[in-house]
C-alpha cells in the first residue's frame, strides 16, 4: 500500500494506443435498407397485428425509438408475456434472415476497408449485434465476413443483456485481452443505445456514425464524444486522437 509520501503515479495512459475497437453492425457497418421495419412488420403481423392498425404505428414507432437494443428486449417490451414475446422474437428473426438470403443487405462504404485498415495497424476489432447469433451468423455470410475479425458478439454471448447496458463492450474487452484499460476502448455505432453502452462500458472513444438510425443531435445527447459522417473516417479519429 503506497505511504502518503509516495510519489509513484499510475501509468499514463495516454501513451498506450487505442488498440480495442467496438463496432456495431446493421447501420453502421451494414446497410440494411430498412430491413428492420420491415421484419419486426412481418413478425407484428404473424402475432395478429393489423399492418394499417393504430397498434402497429405505435409499436412501430417504439422499434424505431429502441433501435440498437436487443431485439427480444423490444419484444418483451412490446407483447409484455414471454411466451409471446419470445414468438414475436422468433419470427422477426425468420423474416430477417428471409430478407437477408434474398441478398437485401450489403457493407456500407468503405466499412470493410476500415475495419482492414484498423487491423493492419494492429488494432483488435470485435463486431457487435444486438440480433441473434443466427441473424448476426447469417449477416456475415451474406457479407463475406466470416473471417474478417477474430470476435462477433451478440446480446446472447454476453449474458443476454444487450444495448444499452454495456455488456458487450466489457466481454469484448475480457476476452480479447487487446488493452489493459478499458479507457483505450473505442466504441462506435448508429444509435443513442450504441452511444449508452459506450459510455457506460468507459470507453476512451465513443463514436457515433450519421449512416443509421439516429441523427446527430440524439447521440450527442446520449453521449458521443465525436460524430461522424460514416465508419469509414473511424481510422483516420483514432490516429488523431493517439498523435
Amino acid at each position: 500500500m503506497s505511504s502518503p509520501t509516495d510519489t509513484t503515479s499510475p501509468t499514463d495512459i495516454t501513451r498506450d494506443p487505442y488498440n480495442l475497437v467496438v463496432l456495431d453492425m446493421a447501420g453502421t457497418t451494414v446497410a440494411d435498407g430498412g430491413l428492420v421495419e420491415q421484419a419486426f412488420s412481418a413478425a407484428a403481423q404473424r402475432l395478429g397485428v393489423r399492418p394499417e392498425s393504430d397498434e402497429h404505428a405505435r409499436q412501430l414507432a417504439y422499434v424505431r425509438a429502441t433501435m440498437g437494443e436487443s431485439k427480444i428486449s423490444v419484444f418483451r417490451h412490446l407483447f409484455g408475456e414471454e411466451e409471446t414475446a419470445q414468438r414475436a422474437n422468433t419470427a422477426f428473426e425468420e423474416a430477417y434472415g428471409e430478407l437477408v438470403d434474398g441478398g437485401r443487405i450489403a457493407p456500407l462504404p468503405g466499412a470493410r476497408e476500415a475495419v482492414e485498415r484498423l487491423t493492419a495497424e494492429g488494432r483488435t476489432v470485435v463486431l457487435t449485434t444486438g440480433f441473434a447469433r443466427t441473424t448476426q451468423d447469417a449477416i456475415l455470410t451474406a457479407l463475406g465476413w466470416q473471417n474478417l475479425v477474430p470476435l462477433t458478439l451478440c446480446p446472447a454471448d454476453a449474458g443476454g443483456r444487450g444495448r444499452p447496458f454495456p455488456d458487450m463492450v466489457l466481454a469484448a474487452f475480457l476476452r480479447t485481452g487487446a488493452v489493459a484499460d478499458v479507457r483505450r476502448t473505442v466504441v462506435a455505432g448508429d444509435t443513442s443505445y450504441d452511444m449508452l453502452g459506450g459510455v457506460r462500458s468507459g470507453a476512451g472513444i465513443v463514436a457515433g456514425v450519421l449512416t443509421g438510425a439516429h441523427d446527430q443531435d440524439l447521440l450527442t445527447r446520449h453521449g458521443a464524444t465525436h460524430v461522424l459522417g460514416s465508419v469509414a473516417e473511424l481510422p483516420d479519429l483514432i490516429a488523431r486522437a493517439e498523435a
